[in-house]
């Protein structure tokens, strides 16, 4: 069985010596060597099959070249995005991402959160993390870097990549009442995660600066950001609800799930209730009634949390923003029109 080719036996095969041909094969090779020397070694290299050995260059330099990316559900659409943006800032610079599923499991997160921290990972970007959780607290503290993507903790040393959640739902709410809703409910998400939290605060905020009554029964939480979730949130309020005219939810898989409830009900959508989204998910715009959302930016999401997570690493006395926050924009379907003359009352 043939032995792996070492930088040793490309630098004897290219007449330079070994530092520079780590050096050409390296991220940052344009900034010390000619084009012409890593063309050189970089051609050498992948004829002779070379490959670099990351367990010993990590054991010299203490750094394994791996980032941990922790999302809350795989199945969600809102995340690849998020993980092509992490990529693209990471990849060209030689980094391998650790992608784990948390599944909304506070053990299960504490357990790949340590995994992670095992397999020795130069930092973490955590897109499933609750708004407390003392935990990634004691594992930054431990020295390892931590930003946070699409959410955030409470804790003022961890940085946090978000949009304007509380914007998004303005934005749809003031457009629901210039088309003449007064009865507007409100299916919330999880208020242990930041965007559930603000964005149900958000909601309240918008419905009294426009003088709207948000009586008892107004709001639906929910412990996840799914369909099965937005469905059972619209049975309870139409049948122990205010009676009302549409239904602003914290997500798009909230939406799709209360949808579902009213089409079993036979409540037509929008022309008897108006529903709305937050995400702008793809093939939203496929589905009827095409559902009108608040568009965030998830590859820019996970491109800038990167950046910061790369700063941080390069440099763990780097100042950085404690919470970074990016614009969202309404997106106007078919879902939301004009209000219907009797609100759905509650059956």
């Amino acid at each position: 069985m043939r032995n792996a080719v070492t930088l040793k036996d490309v630098a004897r095969e290219t007449g330079v010596h070994v530092s520079t041909v780590s050096r050409a094969l390296g991220p940052n090779a344009h900034n010390t060597l000619t084009e012409q020397v890593i063309t050189r070694v970089r051609d050498a290299a992948a004829r002779m099959g070379y490959v670099p050995n990351r367990l010993a260059s990590g054991l010299r330099t203490n750094r394994t070249m791996t980032v941990g990316m922790m999302i809350p559900d795989i199945t969600n659409p809102v995340f690849p995005p998020m993980v092509r943006g992490v990529e693209s800032v990471l990849e060209p610079l030689g980094y391998a991402s650790i992608i784990v599923n948390t599944d909304n499991l506070v053990e299960r997160e504490h357990r790949l959160a340590d995994i992670l921290r095992e397999r020795g990972v130069d930092g973490i970007i955590h897109a499933a993390v609750l708004r407390h959780d003392p935990r990634i607290d004691a594992i930054v503290a431990q020295g390892t870097p931590v930003v946070t993507a699409n959410c955030s903790l409470a804790s003022p040393d961890i940085p946090a990549v978000v949009s304007d959640d509380a914007h998004g739902i303005h934005l749809m709410l003031h457009y629901m009442y210039n088309l003449g809703h007064r009865a507007i409910t409100h299916i919330a998400g999880p208020e242990e995660l930041s965007s559930g939290q603000i964005r149900r605060k958000a909601f309240i905020d918008a419905a009294e600066g426009l003088g709207l009554h948000l009586p008892d029964g107004a709001i639906a939480r929910t412990d996840r950001f799914d369909e099965a979730a937005g469905h059972r949130a619209a049975q309870h309020l139409v049948q122990a609800g205010p009676p009302f005219t549409a239904i602003l939810c914290a997500s798009d898989r909230l939406a799709l799930g209360a949808i579902d409830y009213l089409r079993s009900r036979g409540i037509d959508c929008p022309a008897q209730v108006s529903v709305s989204g937050f995400n702008d998910i793809p093939m939203l715009d496929l589905i009827p009634p095409r559902l009108t959302t608040v568009r965030i930016q998830p590859f820019e999401v996970g491109r800038v949390s990167a950046q910061l997570l790369l700063q941080i690493m390069t440099d763990k006395t780097a100042a950085c923003p404690r919470e970074t926050v990016l614009p969202v924009s309404l997106v106007v379907r078919d879902s939301v029109t004009v209000a219907p003359d009797r609100p759905v009352s509650t059956a």
